[in-house]
């Protein structure tokens, strides 16, 4: 610490003592001199009035900064912190500008911050209208190259147009963001966003140490890594790297545009962009989006691809390292070649629309075009795989990697070439007689081999068509059951061939084996589709089997759907199919097995919803979301759940949420927006109300029910069989009571602990209450909610009336299975449902 001498405390304590009795003195709009000061209610005001800078606290009246901030948004939305990790015990601090360096004392005359310079003659401190406070001497402009000191060399977690973030190497300090700790602690977090000027530059995600996400190096146009960031009108992407700075930027050509780069405290990177006729930010851009964003997903030389099922595949001439773990779609490990390399004997295989791999050790020579590229990477026999450098005009320039190939990814459009080395007999090369000899030769012979087999399998086929002919209609249809799911898959997935499931079939001795017969000690529990039983395979892997009821009239369908649907689905917050069992009329479905079993089974239970502490809930809420908004978007397939319930979300080891039961789910096409059906399916407390009254689903419909998971996840309540001591409301009623008089805080469950941030809290509850509105259309997408639960500055709108029941009902139970009807009022509207499931 720094301590001020006697002189200057005295000047200190005079000037103090002329601010308390002339308290309305200000000081120039934008300019700080060295006869002036700032303190708590004065401010710097930029030219234009678009930025402001002065002391601020926020959730703790105890701590204090200086900082930066947009001036005409009424939600105040900060840009820069000065003492971020040091914070004033209160108000009473005072910024000035001595000796060409800024200053932040606190009332003991105790240093508190500091821009750390001794320079300057006559400075000056002014804040533009950039959002940048700058050092510069008196008479000078305000060219960059003239500033002393600026606070976009020391960027907090926000990127404002025409701020560098990356390396000053002449200077040799890094500009990067750091997110704050929480909503409210501006203090450093855990997420950084660095750029890494070694080899092919490209920026880091960074959570602590370990890299979350990667952009990909930049292309000329584009990050590799961010297929969508195309040429807009009013913004300008650049990437500058020379010998004395490499960095990225943007630039906005209208200035009455607000847009900014951020890094929140959950690890997003959001760019948002200022709408003045919402009075909100509108979030323009995010990532991690998807699974294949996480960095190195499919291992070394695994290629991740979002639109395929499993996302990891491995390129011609690699195969799986671990082909156990690949088939559970865990690709971590990546791929391995089939044939050594043989040097200059090797080929190239083509990918196009690729992301490039992680760039930091390769080699760049701008100068080469992609011939001059491939000949020195087939003389180096280190050399892995080649690309341009360039895409623009035809692509120039050479990169060159010489290690694995880490964090691949293919786009459907994007991207880029990429030429990975492989071994000759590996590709195909029609031009050599020899190799289209035994080519021939091979072809003829798997043929032969083919048509044998064709022939062993007809005989068979007639033989089980027998056997088949022999056994009652059901045992017939549990025969068949496979074959059905199978060709039935043809039709979801509007390929010309049906896709092959990659499924474990197990046999029933081997399932009844692993769970004891199917006894009472390993029931886990029971559903409208049958009992689930807790198990362990032979070689030690814990499962969980579901197995249909035999006296289930919806369980077929169930099943084959749950099979189509589940075994081409692959995200963190999907319950994992492992495989299945077709027997007679044995049907199950055997999944990976859930610790902590269902959510209910612990959010409702008084004796286990302490094990939800406020931070375990949050991650739940996130994760479904997050879930969802895969089965929504960013699958295969568009999906609609149609059971979303607490009961359906499995909980594992670390409480991380898995969604599960897709026996009612629903594929809608690319262009489809919603559908209608007779047969209402579902749970009631979940179900929104034009599915309930119309049978008329869609995205909304799943939005509804997580919006009424979210509601119980906070409260610890169920909405079905919950109401208010005073008042015939269900949960839903209670919670839009209970926002409206401003007393949402006392919805949360007591047994989440008392270590929660009320403002996540309020945003969870708000953005329970905006899924759970009357009308669909008023009702968020799953995108938005995922961006509003994890961004730190959005600002979200106020929720409408909810659709939710009235009056109580004597039907206590919430069991999807119950075949009774129920009559419940929807805002007034009384509606019957039958076949409830």
């Amino acid at each position: 610490m720094r301590t001020i001498t006697n002189h200057h405390f005295c000047n200190f304590l005079l000037f103090f003592i002329f601010l308390t009795i002339f308290p309305t003195i200000s000081i120039s709009a934008d300019t700080l001199t060295a006869t002036q000061s700032i303190i708590h209610n004065q401010t710097l005001v930029s030219p234009g009035d678009v930025f402001e800078l002065g002391f601020f606290t926020l959730e703790h009246p105890g701590e204090w900064y200086v900082g930066i901030w947009y001036k005409n948004i009424p939600d105040r939305t900060y840009v820069w912190v000065a003492n971020r990790d040091n914070p004033l015990a209160n108000s009473s601090g005072i910024f000035k500008l001595e000796d060409g360096n800024l200053f932040l004392l606190d009332q003991g005359q105790n240093l508190v911050w500091s821009s750390n310079i001794t320079k300057g003659e006559n400075p000056v401190a002014q804040l533009l209208d950039s959002g940048n406070l700058v050092v510069r001497e008196a008479n000078t402009n305000n060219e960059t190259n003239n500033y002393l000191w600026q606070s976009f060399d020391y960027p907090t977690d926000t990127l404002l147009p025409d701020m560098k973030l990356g390396w000053d190497l002449s200077a040799g300090f890094n500009r990067f963001l750091t997110s704050w700790r929480a909503i409210g602690d501006p203090s450093s977090g855990d997420f950084s966003f660095k750029l890494d000027y070694r080899g092919f530059p490209e920026i880091f995600l960074w959570n602590k140490q370990e890299r979350k996400y990667r952009s990909g190096p930049w292309n000329g146009l584009r990050f590799s890594g961010v297929p969508e960031m195309k040429p807009i009108d009013y913004i300008t992407f650049n990437f500058v790297t020379n010998q004395d700075e490499v960095y990225y930027s943007f630039s906005i050509a209208n200035k009455n545009l607000l847009s900014r780069l951020i890094v929140n405290p959950t690890g997003t990177l959001q760019r948002l962009t200022w709408i003045p006729d919402t009075n909100q930010w509108n979030p323009f851009w995010y990532a991690p989006k998807d699974q294949c964003d996480n960095y190195g997903e499919c291992g070394p030389y695994g290629i991740c691809d979002s639109n395929a099922s499993p996302v990891c595949k491995c390129p011609k001439g690699f195969s799986p390292k671990n082909q156990q773990t690949w088939n559970l779609r865990d690709g971590s490990d990546g791929c391995i070649r089939k044939t050594d390399l043989n040097c200059t004997k090797d080929k190239f295989l083509h990918l196009t629309n690729m992301k490039l791999p992680e760039s930091t050790t390769s080699y760049v020579d701008r100068t080469m075009n992609i011939k001059d590229c491939e000949a020195l990477c087939t003389r180096n026999c280190s050399c892995t795989a080649y690309s341009n450098s360039d895409i623009r005009n035809g692509g120039t320039g050479c990169v060159i990697w010489t290690a694995d190939l880490i964090d691949l990814r293919q786009y459907t459009d994007g991207g880029q070439d990429l030429f990975v080395r492989l071994a000759a007999s590996d590709l195909e090369n029609g031009g050599n007689t020899t190799t289209l000899i035994i080519g021939i030769t091979v072809v003829a012979g798997v043929l032969l081999l083919g048509l044998i087999a064709y022939v062993i399998w007809k005989r068979k086929a007639v033989k089980r068509r027998g056997k088949i002919q022999m056994k009652g209609p059901l045992e017939r249809s549990q025969d068949l059951l496979l074959n059905e799911v199978i060709i039935s898959s043809k039709e979801y997935s509007g390929e010309s061939q049906p896709d092959e499931l990659e499924l474990t079939l197990f046999d029933f001795d081997t399932i009844a084996t692993a769970t004891n017969n199917f006894s009472d000690e390993n029931k886990l529990g029971q559903g409208g589709f049958g009992c689930v039983y807790k198990g362990r395979l032979v070689e030690g892997q814990q499962i969980a089997v579901k197995r249909l009821s035999r006296n289930s009239g919806q369980g077929t369908e169930e099943f084959k759907n749950e099979v189509r649907l589940i075994a081409r689905l692959q995200h963190r917050n999907l319950v994992r199919l492992l495989g299945c069992c077709s027997e007679m009329d044995e049907k199950m479905l055997v999944y990976e097995y859930m610790e902590h079993r269902s959510l209910d089974s612990v959010l409702f239970n008084k004796a286990r919803s302490s094990l939800l502490n406020w931070q375990r809930r949050f991650n739940i809420i996130c994760g479904i979301a997050r879930g969802i908004l895969y089965l929504h978007q960013d699958s295969r397939f568009r999906i609609i759940h149609r059971d979303l319930k607490a009961s359906n979300i499995l909980l594992d080891g670390e409480m991380n949420p898995k969604i599960s039961d897709f026996g009612m789910a629903r594929i809608f096409g690319g262009d489809q927006a919603e559908a209608n059906t007779k047969k209402i399916v579902g749970t009631y407390g979940y179900m929104s109300p034009e599915y309930a009254m119309d049978g008329l689903f869609s995205a909304k419909s799943d939005v509804f029910s997580f919006g009424v998971l979210v509601l119980e996840v906070v409260s610890g309540k169920k909405n079905r069989g919950f109401y208010h001591s005073n008042s015939e409301l269900n949960l839903l009623g209670h919670a839009w009571r209970s926002w409206k008089e401003g007393k949402g805080l006392e919805l949360i469950d007591s047994t989440a602990g008392d270590t929660y941030q009320a403002h996540e809290v309020l945003r969870c509850i708000q953005v329970g209450l905006l899924c759970v509105q009357e009308r669909a259309e008023d009702r968020p997408s799953m995108s938005t909610v995922v961006l509003m639960l994890n961004s730190d500055t959005a600002t979200m709108s106020q929720p409408k009336t909810p659709g939710f029941c009235l009056g109580r009902n004597t039907l206590e139970t919430d069991s999807s299975t119950s075949k009774q009807d129920e009559s419940c009022t929807v805002n007034q509207v009384t509606v019957t449902m039958l076949d409830a499931r």
